[in-house]
């Protein structure tokens, strides 16, 4: 058992697409025709990190309450967790491409951390593991 997706509502696929694939470097691993319940088209738009098993349903919002939930799906807190194998050249790069961190790094016991947000506005932990000489003690 394990979960394979996430859904995480957006105000629009294309460039919901193209923030996880091209600024986070998270592979597109389907993008093909549906329809909602009553038979509206949508997309079926999943991404994850290469890899990994777990997935992002990138789902366009649908109707005022969906739209209201845009940014908003874990009430303002963290929801979703980013960990990576090279910290500092992550967050560079993302820093470089204009993701908005609004939280900076700092370390904790539990690794490197700092608080971004997607496209969407949803706060995201990028999460790296401390190398030696940066615990908190250091």
């Amino acid at each position: 058992m394990r979960i394979d997706l996430v859904a995480l509502i957006v105000d629009e696929y294309d460039s919901a697409i193209a923030f996880f694939t091209g600024v986070l470097g998270f592979d597109l691993v389907e993008d093909s025709p549906s329809l909602t319940n009553d038979g509206q088209p949508k997309r079926w738009v999943v991404v994850r990190p290469p890899g990994a098993q777990t997935g992002l349903l990138l789902a366009r919002a649908d109707g005022e309450h969906q739209t209201a939930a845009v940014g908003h799906q874990t009430a303002g807190r963290v929801g979703f967790f980013l960990r990576v194998d090279d910290f500092d050249a992550t967050y560079r790069r993302m820093t470089e491409a204009g993701v908005t961190f609004v939280r900076p790094p700092r370390t904790e016991p539990y690794g490197r951390v700092a608080v971004f947000l997607d496209i969407a506005g949803n706060r995201w932990d990028l999460l790296g593991d401390v190398r030696a000489g940066e615990g908190p003690a250091a």
